[in-house]
């Protein structure tokens, strides 16, 4: 009960932000560009295939894992990392394709988590859809466009990334909003590469207001953060 209220609030207050803050009046996947953006439609795909091939095998906790897995990741680490860039008032095609970004996935998300939560899913369907969840189509790889066909592994270096600034502040015992004078990402090639792609995003998140350094080593399992923060006068 406490898993699933968790989860229920969660979808809640995470729908909430997403229409509350950003609207979904004239936005489609067609908007979505930025590669970051295009990696999250992606691994969504991957989750829709995967959801849908469970649920044809009668495996509903498969269904249920893959969802809530992505939906998390959604949340704590693609929302937080875009959010700034989505709220921008200046507009262009970088906040149209966050914004794209972010409606997309959760018009997926609800029908995907309908069959589990099929009075909290119907709730925020209400806000913004006409009709019932429950009798909207099932979600499609081919519904979230040519983004979808995008690699969604740069997804997992970014995350790392701003994981490790975020960590940098929890051990140094300060505030998420402390500036950081300069942070240095370790990774192979491909992941720098992601982080590169989402520096802007990472900047406004993780507020890296000096130098964004990227050190490449081949042989790296991992992208480590090392990151200096601005001092208090």
């Amino acid at each position: 009960m406490k898993v699933g209220r968790r989860l229920a609030m969660k979808v809640l207050n995470a729908s909430n932000f997403v229409l509350g803050k950003v609207g979904a009046t004239g936005l489609t996947p067609s908007a979505i560009s930025e590669p970051v953006d295009c990696a999250l439609m992606g691994r969504l795909a991957n989750v829709v295939t995967a959801a849908t091939e469970a649920f044809e095998a009668y495996d509903y906790t498969t269904a249920l894992e893959v969802t809530e897995r992505f939906f998390w990741e959604f949340c704590d680490d693609y929302l937080e990392l875009v959010k700034e860039r989505a709220y921008d008032e200046e507009g262009g095609l970088a906040t149209d394709s966050a914004r794209a970004t972010l409606v997309t996935a959760l018009h997926t998300v609800l029908r995907l988590l309908a069959p589990f939560l099929p009075y909290v899913t119907e709730e925020v369907w209400s806000w913004w859809q006409d009709g019932s969840v429950h009798t909207a189509a099932w979600p499609q790889a081919t519904e979230l466009g040519s983004a979808a066909a995008t690699d969604p592994a740069a997804l997992d270096a970014i995350a790392a990334a701003l994981a490790g600034i975020r960590g940098a502040k929890s051990q140094a015992k300060v505030s998420m909003k402390t500036e950081i004078s300069r942070a240095e990402f370790t990774g192979n090639q491909a992941e720098l590469r992601a982080i590169g792609d989402a520096e802007a995003d990472l900047r406004r998140a993780g507020k890296v207001t000096g130098d964004f350094v990227l050190t490449e080593q081949e042989d790296a399992t991992e992208v480590t953060v090392t990151a200096e923060l601005v001092q208090a006068d």
